[in-house]
């Protein structure tokens, strides 16, 4: 069943089930105040009726009395004890034989159902003892014949209010649902166009209705603009992957071509092919072991926690790079140990992440700062390098974002690092920051709390 054929059929049934109800209380109300008005004038005439007889009067002078109060369809009588009928006068013979006379000795009233010729008919009773010496109680019956004329003529207003109300609803319902679903409905086009075409598309807004619907479309929109960045952004890394890639590729096959076409006869040849094919292998392997890497942060959030000294861990990772890369890197600190949970190889990961970069792209000294406070320990690491535009550095942690899309092998990444540098720090809940201005060089603060071994991940 669609959503506007539901939308329509609940508003129509609680429409009916309010109608009902308002109907129900609307005729309850009605017949309670009617009988109740009927009721007072009835008791009324029996108050001036007992106050007009005399007990000592003759019969037929009492019964004449009681013919001067008789509306149409009614009887009066008066009663004495045993239910013993003295006086009786009617003008409706069949409705004073439906009915018994009762002697009562307090005010009562009541209502009856009586076989009509044109079905049931209502009936009002009211009775009131007559407190003069011992002449009994006094009864009055009347058709209440006005009263079923009014109440079909209720029914029947309710009733057509009712079917009125229940059109009127259907077609409300039906408009409030083609409304509600509209931007739905463009929403479903659209994902239909996108599964048809594999091409995003945003869903086109006409009016601004400032809804909880339009909310849900600029969201849907933000989420294609977010789907093509990330679009444009894999495009770019496939370029740029095929292109490293390629590069390495080609070397081993023509370094493996020429071992192939002279053998190892020519040693220096033969030698200087192993090494290049050993070099760019390293370097696809190092390239495979990036994404590797990116793909596992997805995939995982559980870091093995233990004691680390970032103190210890620095000092180590400086003494590899300046072994390798033959640079002055500085450690400074202000106090030995600082220590921390955190996962040991990934915060390590972290550190040559950013020391690699800054060792790229600076050729003077960098310097390594460790600080600590009461929450965080920090890790600071300063290089006085070419620096990055300011423009640049809201994009810089962004998957696949380079700040130079034309960097050399010598230098280039793959766009990887400092995203999962974040990646990383963020399942440490941590934080880090980046500082630079063009020229000048970059700084990269790492934030990482002290006490996080009870952290969930």
């Amino acid at each position: 069943m669609k959503i506007t054929t539901k939308i329509n059929l609940l508003t129509t049934v609680w429409m009916l089930c309010i109608l009902m109800l308002i109907n129900f209380v609307v005729y309850f109300l009605f017949m309670k105040t009617t009988v109740n008005m009927e009721e007072n004038v009835l008791f009324q005439k029996a108050e001036d009726i007992v106050t007009d007889i005399h007990p000592n009067s003759s019969s037929s002078y009492v019964e004449l009395k009681l013919k001067d109060y008789l509306t149409d369809h009614s009887y009066i009588r008066i009663i004495q004890p045993k239910n013993k009928v003295i006086h009786e006068v009617t003008n409706d013979q069949k409705l004073l034989k439906k009915i018994k006379g009762k002697y009562t000795k307090s005010k009562q009233s009541q209502t009856r159902l009586i076989s009509a010729e044109n079905g049931e008919e209502e009936v009002l009773v009211v009775r009131i003892p007559i407190n003069k010496g011992n002449f009994g109680s006094l009864e009055i019956g009347e058709r209440l014949t006005g009263l079923e004329t009014r109440k079909e003529l209720l029914r029947g207003i309710l009733g057509f209010c009712t079917i009125l109300a229940t059109i009127l609803s259907l077609l409300g319902g039906r408009w409030l649902a083609s409304m509600i679903m509209r931007p739905i409905s463009n929403m479903i086009k659209t994902m239909e166009e996108i599964e048809k075409s594999g091409v995003p598309k945003k869903i086109i807004i006409q009016n601004e209705t400032r809804d909880e619907l339009q909310t849900m479309a600029s969201t849907f929109n933000r989420m294609i603009d977010r789907l093509q960045e990330n679009l444009a952004k894999q495009s770019q890394f496939v370029s740029d992957a095929s292109h490293e890639l390629k590069t390495p590729l080609t070397i081993i096959k023509s370094y493996a071509n020429i071992l192939r076409r002279q053998g190892l006869e020519n040693k220096d040849m033969a030698e200087e092919a192993l090494h290049a094919i050993h070099s760019e292998a390293t370097r696809i392997q190092k390239m495979t072991e990036t994404f590797l890497d990116l793909t596992n942060l997805e995939k995982e959030n559980v870091l093995e926690r233990n004691k680390v000294d970032l103190v210890s861990l620095s000092e180590s990772i400086l003494k590899q790079l300046k072994d390798v890369y033959k640079r002055e890197i500085i450690l400074h600190f202000e106090e030995n140990p600082i220590t921390i949970f955190a996962d040991e190889l990934k915060i390590k990961q972290v550190i040559i992440i950013l020391l690699d970069n800054a060792i790229k792209y600076s050729n003077d000294k960098i310097e390594v700062f460790l600080k600590r406070n009461q929450q965080h320990a920090k890790i600071l690491i300063k290089d006085y390098g070419i620096g990055i535009p300011e423009k640049e550095i809201v994009n810089i942690f962004e998957r696949f974002y380079r700040v130079d899309k034309a960097r050399s092998r010598e230098t280039g990444g793959h766009g990887l690092g400092l995203n999962i540098a974040k990646s990383i720090i963020k399942l440490h809940k941590g934080d880090i920051k980046i500082k630079s201005k063009e020229g000048l060089g970059t700084k990269v603060e790492l934030f990482l709390p002290i006490n996080n071994e009870n952290v969930e991940d």
